[in-house]
């Protein structure tokens, strides 16, 4: 039978060289992860998957400068618990080895997160390529150019990926500079470019790319040439040809005031004399002296304020007659007129002083 001492040898082996008392704790926290993002500002997260429930303190230093850690003064908070540090630029230093101490203190005991020394210059990830542009170049060649807003271009490397709408799987390629050219496109296909940036191996051994650029689109299938044509018609109905109709109005209205205005002076009308007249025919009835203004007394002047007496003219009566001729000598009244001669008798008369 074996002694009891035997026994008790492993389960203090165990005890002794098993784990601590918060393995787990230790185990399950990753390190902490600093990205420099275009230089202008930092952030270092930690945590994992599932959330700390502890609020960590992070603590900085420089080595060439100071070892006198500084906590951090900006926290980055979720569902309030600090799960990361915010650094502005001024607390930046690039090329001088960066120290973090991360550290919790929960129940009487320390928790730390593993950490390590740092280059910055190795953490800068840079802000992705801005303003691309296509050209068609001559030989059915493409030319894509693009600008950086990181602000020391000559530090950059680029990789452009493109496809066509025919494609299934995209092409990326690494590209010194910031000029792309696509030989032998197909003008029956479109074509769609991404770019994005990364520090060279001259300033850096970073290994964070820059987000993909906003995509450039060149060409176009059949389906977005429709498109397209159905806009510009679209546009051409709705809004030129009113606009193009306004403008053709306004043009010929103003030609025709500026031509009766021409034709105005060239050929001054004839004035209408009857408006100076409407006042003789209305108000006066036609009466022009009253028109005029003549007095009454000259008015009068003007009519005749005389009579005639009537003198009777008679015939003489042929030789042949008996009865007396009657002179200016005698006294007798001369015989009262009588009806006037008819045409047959006055034409008796006529041949009468014919024969004398």
């Amino acid at each position: 039978m074996a002694a009891p001492g035997a026994f008790l040898v492993p389960v203090l082996l165990l005890l002794l060289c098993g784990p601590g008392p918060y393995p787990a704790a230790a185990d399950s926290q990753p390190g902490v992860e600093c990205v420099l993002f275009n230089e202008e500002y930092m952030n270092c997260t930690w945590g994992n998957k599932e959330m700390p429930t502890v609020n960590y303190s992070l603590f900085y230093w420089y080595k060439n400068t100071s070892d006198k850690a500084v906590e951090c003064k900006h926290y980055l908070l979720h569902q309030g618990v600090r799960v990361g540090c915010y650094f502005k630029k001024n607390e930046l230093i690039q090329f001088q080895t960066f120290h973090v101490l991360i550290n919790a203190s929960v129940g009487g005991k320390t928790l730390e997160i593993p950490s390590k020394h740092m280059e910055l210059q190795d953490l800068v990830k840079p802000e992705a390529p801005v303003n691309l542009t296509i050209r068609n170049m001559s030989n059915n060649q493409l030319q894509l150019t693009w600008a950086s807003p990181y602000p020391r271009n000559r530090c950059l490397e680029h990789a452009v990926k493109y496809k066509s709408n025919k494609d299934t799987s995209w092409t990326e390629l690494s590209v010194n500079g910031d000029v792309f050219s696509l030989p032998s496109v197909d003008y029956e296909k479109s074509y769609t470019f991404y770019v994005r940036s990364k520090i060279n191996k001259f300033c850096g051994r970073t290994q964070f790319w820059s987000e993909w650029s906003v995509p450039a689109i060149w060409g176009s299938n059949s389906t977005s040439k429709g498109t397209v044509e159905e806009l510009y018609w679209f546009g051409i109905r709705t809004v030129l040809v009113p606009i193009a109709s306004c403008l053709l109005l306004l043009v010929l209205v103003i030609l025709l005031v500026r031509m009766e205005r021409v034709w105005v002076i060239l050929m001054p009308r004839i004035p209408n004399p009857s408006k100076n007249f409407d006042e003789l025919f209305i108000t006066h009835n036609g009466n022009f002296q009253e028109w005029t203004g003549v007095p009454k007394d000259v008015v009068e002047s003007f009519k005749p304020n005389y009579s005639e007496n009537i003198c009777y003219v008679t015939e003489l009566p042929p030789k042949d007659s008996h009865e007396p001729l009657w002179d200016s000598s005698n006294h007798a009244p001369p015989p009262m007129p009588g009806p006037p001669a008819t045409s047959s008798e006055h034409s008796h008369y006529q041949n009468s002083y014919g024969r004398l």
